[in-house]
């Protein structure tokens, strides 16, 4: 049974779920336009999210790549938003009818915690589909753990292949398969190929002609942001970095990492990173808030919730009408989210001081997408950039966003070490197993009656 949390009485209390794009600078606009109200007490804001950090998706491909360190893409919330009460707790039930939701902290039991506010900003989870050994063999690109373990994966399977003579071993560990031809899927592919292309360098039996990389793509064509030119343009570079580029082909089966793709093409391989689209995170099904069609949150162009008093949502996990296009819907990117994240405390702001709302009207200025190291692809205001000026405005322009002066600092670090200082490619995939060797030299310490019952077991 979950235990009920006293809010203080008369305060209104503002309940933030997520602690994402939407999630964290809506509360940093809300401490900013609140101060004086937060400082008395007159209102409170909680921000609810199983993480105690915002983390900049934009630079996970970087990250993964070893061109930025994890931890610089992240931004911790407690020290970005002192006027606010974070919780690391994951929502599970949301009752906005009767203001309430129901948290699991990290651990103790759940507890039932009382609002007035609601800002539903739980963003977006990978969309899985039911393809045989996806489940089991796959991994997508969304956290910063996800991009910790795609390096050392990727850098582990290069050691595999340095360290073995079974060609059927070698040939899988060097196969490399990403699904998924959006700005995820791209980033990705381009950025571990410069990583793995780089790492070979300094191996005896693995040369840059042995790796294979493969990019799945169900539509007829990559990159649809930046236009028709543009994504044929990079998918031919990428085919000239040897990235076999598949159009027009979907992943049927991955079972044992035999991948089986709708070309009627068969093989191993040993990496297989999934970035074929995202979906509403679960928490929104368990709430009575209204869904369209694709399980999103039904958002107004004032971005409340369709039919709903003192309910707001945007970013990834909402269905945010686009002014600017008839019939259509904002695409789930940082671009949108950031800037709807300003209208929305704004507007809770109105809100809760009895003004009118202001809708949310945003005209796309464009894209830009890293291809590695020196490269890069952009259409913005109408121009198409490409090559080393494209990859310099990728990085100037989110080495801009990327949140907190002290973010943008040691982002601009990273990169300067990196002009002067060789890439790092060492692989530390024994952090995901720290106590291994412990558990080892136990085993070897103990009497022979015991390690006998061991290997039973």
């Amino acid at each position: 049974m979950a235990r009920t949390v006293e809010e203080t009485p008369g305060a209104p209390h503002i309940l933030i779920v997520g602690g994402g794009y939407v999630g964290m600078y809506t509360a940093l606009r809300l401490q900013k336009k609140l101060r004086r109200e937060l400082k008395r007490g007159e209102v409170k804001i909680t921000v609810v999210d199983p993480n105690s950090y915002m983390t900049y998706q934009p630079f996970l491909p970087e990250a993964a790549a070893g061109n930025i360190s994890p931890r610089h893409v992240v931004v911790p919330l407690r020290r970005v938003l002192p006027r606010c009460s974070v919780r690391n707790a994951r929502v599970t039930e949301l009752n906005h009818s009767e203001g309430w939701a129901i948290v699991q902290p990290l651990a103790g039991p759940p507890e039932r915690i009382s609002y007035d506010y609601l800002v539903m900003a739980a963003g977006a989870v990978p969309r899985i589909l039911p393809i045989p050994g996806l489940a089991e063999n796959g991994i997508s690109l969304k956290t910063v753990g996800e991009a910790i373990h795609l390096r050392n994966h990727v850098l582990q399977q290069l050691e595999i292949a340095e360290s073995t003579g079974d060609e059927e071993i070698r040939r899988k560990a060097l196969t490399f398969v990403f699904v998924g031809g959006g700005f995820a899927g791209v980033e990705a592919v381009a950025e571990l190929e410069d990583m793995t292309r780089h790492a070979v360098k300094y191996m005896r039996n693995v040369t840059a002609e042995d790796l294979r990389f493969v990019l799945v793509e169900a539509a007829d064509r990559i990159l649809p942001e930046v236009g028709p030119d543009m994504g044929k343009w990079t998918a031919e570079q990428l085919r000239g970095r040897g990235i076999d580029v598949k159009l027009k082909t979907l992943l049927k089966s991955a079972v044992d990492g035999e991948i089986e793709l709708s070309d009627g093409s068969r093989f191993p391989a040993g990496t297989l990173v999934w970035n074929a689209g995202v979906k509403a995170a679960p928490v929104v099904r368990g709430s009575d808030l209204p869904l369209d069609e694709r399980g999103r949150v039904k958002a107004t162009e004032y971005l409340t919730v369709e039919g709903l008093v003192r309910a707001f949502t945007a970013g990834d996990n909402a269905a945010v009408p686009d002014l600017t296009q008839e019939g259509m819907t904002c695409p789930p990117n940082a671009q949108h989210a950031v800037r709807q994240s300003k209208v929305l405390a704004d507007n809770l702001v109105r809100s809760l001081r009895g003004k009118s709302l202001k809708p949310y009207v945003h005209n796309n200025v464009g894209a830009v997408a890293g291809l590695g190291l020196h490269k890069g692809v952009a259409y913005t205001y109408g121009f198409r950039v490409k090559g080393w000026p494209a990859w310099f405005m990728h990085r100037s322009y989110h080495g801009s966003r990327v949140p907190t002066l002290n973010r943008k600092i040691r982002v601009l670090v990273d990169w300067t070490l990196a002009l002067f200082l060789k890439r790092e490619t060492v692989s530390l995939g024994i952090i995901e197993q720290p106590r291994a060797d412990f558990e080892l030299a136990a085993l070897a310490d103990a009497p022979p009656q015991s390690k006998t019952k061991e290997n039973a077991a």
